[in-house]
């Protein structure tokens, strides 16, 4: 079954320059478990790869640096993701519509993974419940 993170998370993104973060929070620790096991960095870099262009991935020898380093917050549950090289050089000297960032995060929520029914099934229910009792 696909899943959109956005049925088992939430979050948050901001900036710092040509840096970028998110936190992505699970509601309860089942969602969390689903997505420290799958959102890895590579498959974030993937998702938001329209963020970088190829001039600002190259360091001085031609090769591509890492862009995405994830920290994990299990007593959050959470993961977040600094993302460098994102903003097209940050807010003073970028023409993107959002040089700053700060939706980010609700790009990252529409990110859709592949989940076994049974799995799915679970984590739905337990997010459910969790935000009944919020």
């Amino acid at each position: 079954m696909k899943l959109r993170l956005a049925q088992i998370a939430h979050a948050r993104s901001g900036d710092k320059g040509d840096i970028a973060d998110i936190g992505l929070f699970a509601w309860e620790p089942t969602g969390y478990a689903m997505l420290a096991k799958q959102i890895t960095a590579d498959i974030v870099q993937q998702h938001l790869k329209h963020l970088w262009s190829e001039k600002i991935n190259l360091n001085e020898s031609g090769q591509k640096n890492k862009q995405i380093d994830r920290f994990d917050l299990p007593n959050l549950l959470a993961l977040k993701f600094v993302l460098r090289g994102t903003l097209n050089g940050g807010a003073a000297s970028s023409l993107r519509s959002d040089n700053l960032g700060k939706t980010i995060a609700a790009q990252l929520l529409r990110l859709e993974i592949d989940v076994p029914d049974h799995e799915a099934t679970a984590v739905l229910k337990a997010t459910e419940q969790a935000l009944v009792n919020f």
